[in-house]
């Protein structure tokens, strides 16, 4: 009798620890909702997270944007060697990526912008850059500088050895009388007359110049523009990236820098307009009960295991140590 005593005790300590674990956790989250008998309220119904949701879910919220999401740690964690080492990969990963990617710009941009989008965008930079061009076009000092390095490039290029050449050209023409010609008429003869006809044929270029870029201008410039844009976007990516190596590094550089300038200045202004505790217990409270509990028991199934045979335990003993008293 004493043998089977002092097996049932421990066996049975144990059992019943087992059973008021298992169900001192259920009751954390059963029953869902508040339970009535008769009109009459049940006590611990519904369970305690149920019951206590949103208080919960608000200390939840504050611990989390108070420790664990403030700008200490994030600031802390993003601007870590790790994470900077992180994106310098990544940028310098997608340019050696793009390196050898040969579809031309426009089949590129495609993966990110519509077709709409792609002629919206390149026909404003051609109206814009035109519109500017076309200004400085217009512009009345441009004719006469070009009218003065024009003049200038003849002077110069006429001037004794160029003029010899054009009496040479010009004895040619009169039977082989380069001699003649040059004794007749001189380099320094030609340089005197061309600085005669310098201001006043500078003046009619410039006015001439200007009368043609005022009436052509616009539609050059609508013309240059976008036989520029057009080669650009026909372009390679492979093509356009190819022996700038250095260019490409200082690109890398750029946007870590980049990078960091954001986290460091702009963080606390997202931080500031991110009411991290709101939305934590705003998806708490979103959250059905039996969804949580799920959840809950998926994460720490192997610990609330161990609570449950936990209690198993101290039950045998508490059933051994019965049996010594």
């Amino acid at each position: 009798m004493i043998e089977y005593h002092s097996l049932v005790a421990p066996l049975l300590g144990g059992v019943i620890g087992y059973i008021t674990n298992d169900i001192a956790i259920r009751m954390l989250f059963r029953p869902h909702r508040a339970k009535y008998f008769c009109g009459l309220h049940i006590p611990f119904t519904p369970g305690i997270i149920p019951k206590e949701k949103g208080r919960i879910a608000e200390a939840i919220g504050a611990v989390i944007s108070e420790n664990l999401m403030n700008q200490e740690v994030l600031q802390h964690y993003l601007l870590s060697e790790d994470m900077i080492g992180k994106v310098r990969s990544s940028v310098e990963a997608f340019i050696n990526e793009q390196k050898q990617n040969y579809e031309t710009v426009e089949q590129f941009v495609s993966h990110y912008l519509t077709a709409e989008e792609i002629s919206v965008i390149t026909n404003n930079i051609r109206d814009n850059v035109s519109s500017q061009v076309q200004s400085k076009l217009t512009n009345p000092a441009l004719g006469e500088q070009i009218a003065h390095m024009a003049m200038n490039h003849v002077v110069n290029k006429l001037g004794n050895s160029g003029a010899e050449e054009l009496l040479a050209g010009l004895g040619g023409m009169l039977g082989g009388l380069k001699g003649a010609t040059t004794l007749l008429i001189g380099g320094n003869i030609v340089g005197k007359f061309l600085e005669m006809l310098r201001e006043p044929t500078k003046k009619y270029l410039a006015k001439n110049i200007n009368d043609m870029l005022k009436s052509n201008g616009s539609d050059m410039a609508s013309s240059l523009i976008g036989d520029g844009i057009h080669t650009f976007m026909s372009t390679s990516v492979a093509t356009l990236l190819a022996n700038k190596d250095e260019q490409l590094q200082q690109v890398a550089n750029n946007v870590v820098s980049l990078y960091k300038t954001i986290v460091t200045e702009n963080l606390p202004k997202i931080l500031e307009s991110i009411d991290i505790c709101k939305i934590v217990r705003e998806r708490i409270m979103e959250m059905d009960v039996a969804e949580t509990e799920k959840l809950i028991f998926k994460v720490m199934d192997k610990e609330l295991k161990a609570i449950v045979w936990l209690g198993a335990l101290l039950g045998m003993i508490m059933g051994s140590i019965n049996i010594l008293f």
